[in-house]
């Protein structure tokens, strides 16, 4: 590669991890626990994040999402059905989310960080450039469908490298397309060795409630710290 062009890759890199930094001190002042959603596009993201922001405010919980795509504001009007603050960041192209792109969108919100628990950041589908962006957020979570096949995270092991956690979604679905739950676990494992995993079908609720739970216990540590 030119090492010019290496250079300001670089460059960019060190100011988006400097913004992540003060983002996360940010919302750890103000006690809101920070997700950032990657998968590849049609991995069931937005359903599973729709049913998780209705969940936690039953439970009643303040929650918001920052959504990104590349076009189209479809997901951010479907996540709003479930009553929570959500705002749309259109990307005109861009394949992930930067760290001055969750800033400017915060600036332009009428949104309480003091009086928020969780903010969820959902990336633009992909998983090849979000792995190297921070976004500011408390725990990165990884997401891939039954319907994909087993060797994800061998096929992309920068991302599931930089995740703390890997949800593995429509697994109503697994019998069907002949899902092979161990091997991908274990393909998870050869990456990640330790990574906390979630098997989950928000059409059927099923591993829903467990995932609600961490989600819970995770945001009493940071305002706790």
């Amino acid at each position: 590669m030119n090492p010019r062009i290496l250079e300001i890759r670089r460059g960019v890199l060190e100011q988006n991890d400097l913004l992540a930094g003060e983002l996360r001190g940010r919302f750890h002042k103000a006690g809101v626990l920070v997700l950032n959603l990657v998968s590849s596009p049609g991995s069931g993201k937005t359903a599973f994040l729709e049913w998780t922001l209705r969940e936690l405010i039953a439970r009643g919980f303040h929650a918001a999402a920052l959504v990104g795509d590349l076009a189209t504001e479809n997901d951010a009007a479907r996540l709003a059905r479930s009553g929570a603050s959500v705002r749309q960041i259109l990307t005109s192209g861009n394949c992930h989310l930067e760290a001055h792109m969750i800033s400017s969108h915060l600036a332009g919100w009428k949104l309480d960080l003091d009086g928020l628990d969780f903010l969820f950041i959902e990336n633009v589908g992909n998983l090849v450039c979000p792995s190297h962006y921070d976004l500011g957020e408390d725990i990165r979570i990884v997401m891939l469908s039954v319907t994909e096949g087993e060797d994800k995270p061998l096929k992309y092991p920068p991302m599931f490298n930089s995740a703390d956690v890997a949800v593995i979604t429509k697994i109503d679905l697994a019998e069907a397309v002949e899902f092979n739950r161990d091997v991908t676990v274990a393909n998870i494992e050869s990456v990640r060795p330790g990574m906390t995993i979630f098997e989950t079908s928000a059409k059927r609720g099923t591993g829903m409630e467990r995932w609600i739970d961490y989600l819970v216990a995770q945001r009493e540590k940071i305002t706790v710290e």
